[in-house]
């Protein structure tokens, strides 16, 4: 699977994804056989962290 690279398409395609499919960022992350730390790394360089009670970058 091909995520976006630019970290403001890559927020919205996560959250998206989270929203309508995944119950979790590592069911999200297991079930596409994503690195979890590549993402939340990309999204930190934009000010944007994992909320597990929202299941969403905040």
């Amino acid at each position: 699977m091909t995520i976006p690279k630019d970290p403001f398409m890559l927020l919205s395609y996560i959250n998206t994804q989270l929203r309508d499919f995944y119950n979790s960022l590592d069911e999200f992350c297991k079930s596409n056989d994503i690195c979890k730390e590549q993402i939340e790394e990309t999204l930190k360089s934009i000010d944007y962290y994992y909320d597990a009670d929202k299941n969403k970058f905040v």
